[in-house]
């Protein structure tokens, strides 16, 4: 084994594993407002950095031994290397955005940046597993860390609350997953995605098969994909709204991605195993997550259908079992990660006069009237999570279906698009209550200048503006797809 290539490869795993370390120690010194904003910068720092070192990867399209590390334990391609910029990317915003917001509740501590940290390492370990080993390592990281940040806000019941389900269902969707990878270690003789797809190459066992139906079960939790959604829209209303931001986009990506490598590298030669439980996953998503938000009152419960609804549409291109379906999907994360983000964005904007968060939609009422540049935001929030023509979220949308309907699947997509036009009358419902409403002149608090500026940046990339993106955009996410499928 080359240990300085393996050094090598992990960098970014390294880079985030010492610094927190060091922060850690350093957070237990320091407990002042001024300490815990300097370890939330210096956290930033360190995803730009790891940002910095991961792009060569992806750019370079590094693929088979060259991005091996640990006997095969650790792959650094450029699959892995897409994954991890949407990941960094993310923290990030939810780090910049975290300060004024818990310092309105009772305090920042530095902490939360630290957990932060491990909870993307553990995330990093997630989308670079070629083995079920690595696998269930950076799963637990990333979970240990997510339900202390779940709960993290103690002055607030609802967070508690949501630390606790969080904890419970997130320990039950482990048990799960940990049972079918040990029915599939036991059928196969193996735990590596690559001595797995070797011993089913010839067919599937029973046992094996049932140790794939419990992985996808337990790895459907971690996605928020219907039926194991039932803990995602508590959990993101309960939950500090950074916090929130951070749930729905960061280990989204991750989850996805490492679903995409068990689907394709560790049993991609046994797809039909697999392609039906992920299609009907896919549906009950889409559709569970339009007619669940229908009935929302609260903005951030809306927001977590809608989050259940999209990843619907991001199952559709894995169902598709191609390169151009996990190429499309690849896409549709990089375009989901903004709009997310932007949401909550707003959400956090959302103050009354006396500093308090607003959730209420009806809060919402004639917001163009009070803070015309905050509804115009949201508005083009909406408007391409709805995938209304001209904004990015539309070509979202379009490109998984035209992945579907390549591979033959034209009745999923029919299905998929069905759900999508449900699922813009919730969208649209929030641009009439900002627009057309008499106004209640409820959100009239100031915003943080950081609110404003990541706000301003997410619309503008979901914005038609967006649409410049296209091509590179596609260029990447198919380097990054053909990479995996090179390597099954």
């Amino acid at each position: 084994m080359d240990w300085m290539q393996s050094l090598r490869l992990t960098a970014p795993e390294i880079l985030l594993s010492v610094s927190g370390l060091i922060l850690l120690v350093g957070s237990a010194w320091g407990q002042t407002r001024r300490d815990a904003r300097a370890v939330n910068w210096l956290s930033v720092l360190v995803l730009i950095a790891a940002s910095v070192i991961t792009a060569p990867t992806l750019l370079n399209g590094v693929t088979g031994d060259a991005a091996l590390a640990f006997d095969g334990l650790f792959s650094a391609d450029a699959f892995a290397a897409f994954a991890k910029l949407l990941i960094y990317a993310a923290a990030a915003a939810s780090l910049l955005l975290a300060p004024s917001f818990f310092e309105r509740h009772g305090g920042y501590r530095p902490e939360f940046p630290v957990l932060v940290l491990f909870s993307v390492l553990g995330m990093g370990m997630m989308v670079s597993a070629t083995n079920l080993l690595t696998l269930y390592v950076g799963l637990e990281l990333n979970s240990l860390a997510a339900y202390v940040l779940a709960a993290f806000l103690k002055s607030d019941e609802r967070s508690a609350e949501a630390g606790l389900k969080y904890f419970v269902l997130g320990a039950l969707a482990s048990g799960i997953l940990l049972f079918g990878m040990s029915l599939t270690y036991g059928f196969t003789g193996t735990i590596s995605f690559d001595g797995i797809a070797a011993a089913t190459s010839a067919g599937l066992s029973k046992g094996a098969l049932f140790g794939l139906t419990f992985m996808i079960a337990g790895l459907a939790f971690k996605i928020s994909a219907v039926p194991f959604h039932m803990w995602t829209p508590d959990v993101y209303e309960g939950a500090p709204t950074p916090v929130t931001t951070l749930f729905a986009s960061a280990p989204k990506v991750a989850a996805l991605a490492l679903t995409i490598r068990v689907a394709v590298e560790a049993f991609g030669n046994q797809t039909a195993a697999w392609q039906q439980i992920i299609g009907f996953a896919a549906v009950a998503s889409i559709v569970v997550g339009a007619l669940g938000a229908i009935w929302q009152t609260n903005l951030k419960r809306l927001l977590a259908y809608s989050s259940i609804n999209n990843v619907g549409f991001m199952l559709v291109g894995l169902t598709a079992a191609s390169p151009e379906g996990v190429s499309a999907m690849l896409v549709y994360l990089a375009i989901y990660v903004p709009m997310t983000i932007g949401g909550f964005v707003a959400v956090l904007m959302l103050r009354d006069a006396e500093g308090r968060q607003l959730e209420a939609i009806s809060d919402l009422a004639g917001l163009s009237s009070t803070r015309p540049l905050l509804a115009l935001g949201l508005g083009s929030v909406m408007f391409s999570m709805a995938g209304i023509p001209f904004f990015f979220g539309f070509w979202g949308k379009f490109v998984v279906f035209q992945a579907a309907v390549a591979a033959g699947l034209v009745p999923l997509a029919v299905i998929a698009a069905a759900g999508s036009v449900i699922g813009a009358f919730y969208y649209l419902k929030i641009v009439k209550v900002m627009y057309f409403d008499e106004p209640v002149g409820k959100a009239t608090g100031q915003s943080d200048m950081v609110h404003e500026w990541l706000l301003a940046i997410s619309a503008l990339l979901i914005s038609p503006l967006g649409w410049l993106l296209t091509k590179g955009l596609g260029v990447l996410a198919a380097l990054a797809a053909g990479v995996l499928f090179a390597a099954a």
